[in-house]
């Protein structure tokens, strides 16, 4: 027996403890973002064991209603917005929740209400279960507004505002990365024990990266500055090797919740006017553009944009 191994396993780095460690460092908290995590955290597990047995509980197909985007909702959507619904009201602190499949958004009642706002996009390429694709759950939390009872505009705020953000990805395992604004971490569920354990510590991406991640269908629609960066990728200037490309359509996101880990893994989020997290939306289901990568790429495609619209003027 390896003695040095199972004296490591027993000093396991749960997200509980972790996030535990972190409120640690804030004499003022009061252990509420922790009641709320671990309420999301319970419906990835939820929703975990229901994507791994959604052909046996025949939740394979479509539900027969549209989405807010214009999707077709599949059992598992239906399903897992319901999980999270019910397991942030439940935690009683929080007071307006956005989910992707909801038209409008959910205001808890009065009696069950906290600090914080969820927006969430419960089950983001469940399209793809069918053909054994990676699909997750994507998340970020807002606090309300000083003096603010819960209105609309507490979530109508920049991605810049949030104080926290995440996705689970449901597939070979199940893996949860969480950032609170402090670096990125990473955590696995071992289903042996039923908990998430830290297997990822402060991840970071490189200045720059070798893969592009594009949906070549949607090309005909691509501005100039994109079409030319693309084309770079496969064709670059300067003689050096091509990046590869790795696309999967569950690879969709929401842009604020990936804005967020992505600038605080050290990279950039760009809209192709601006950056992603000083966007003050709107509505709750407005889209943008958004290009997600390593400085050095994204600072590639500002330049694009830049000659472009110096062109144009």
């Amino acid at each position: 027996m390896d003695h040095a191994a199972e004296a490591h396993r027993t000093d396991l780095m749960t997200i509980t403890r972790f996030v535990l460690n972190e409120q640690s460092k804030h004499p003022e908290a009061r252990g509420d973002f922790t009641i709320l995590l671990s309420h999301i955290v319970l419906g990835c597990k939820f929703v975990c064991s229901s994507v791994s047995k959604a052909g046996l509980a025949k939740l394979i197909g479509l539900a027969g209603e549209v989405n807010v985007q214009g999707e077709q909702q599949k059992k598992l959507d239906v399903l897992s917005n319901e999980v999270f619904i019910n397991a942030l009201i439940s935690s009683g602190r929080t007071s307006i929740l956005v989910s992707e499949e909801d038209e409008q958004a959910t205001f808890v009642e009065p009696s069950k209400r906290g600090r914080y706002c969820v927006v969430f996009d419960p089950l983001d390429g469940s399209s793809n279960i069918d053909c054994g694709v990676s699909i997750g759950t994507i998340f970020g939390i807002y606090m309300l507004k000083d003096d603010s009872e819960g209105t609309l505009n507490d979530v109508l705020q920049p991605g810049k505002k949030m104080v926290a953000a995440g996705y689970c990805m449901y597939g070979s395992s199940c893996t949860l990365v969480l950032s609170t604004g402090t670096g990125v971490n990473g955590f696995t569920l071992d289903p042996s024990l039923g908990e998430f354990i830290l297997t990822h510590p402060d991840i970071k991406v490189p200045k720059k990266g070798k893969i592009y991640s594009v949906n070549e269908g949607n090309a005909k629609n691509w501005d100039e500055p994109t079409k030319k960066y693309v084309e770079r990728c496969k064709f670059p200037e300067d003689e050096s090797s091509p990046k590869s490309l790795r696309y999967i359509g569950s690879t969709l996101y929401e842009v604020f919740p990936m804005s967020f880990l992505m600038e605080q893994a050290g990279g950039q989020a760009f809209t192709g006017t601006g950056r992603a997290l000083d966007i003050v939306p709107t509505t709750i289901h407005q889209r943008s553009p958004i290009f997600l990568g390593s400085c050095e790429d994204v600072e590639e495609i500002k330049s694009l944009y830049a000659s472009y619209e110096a062109k144009t003027l």
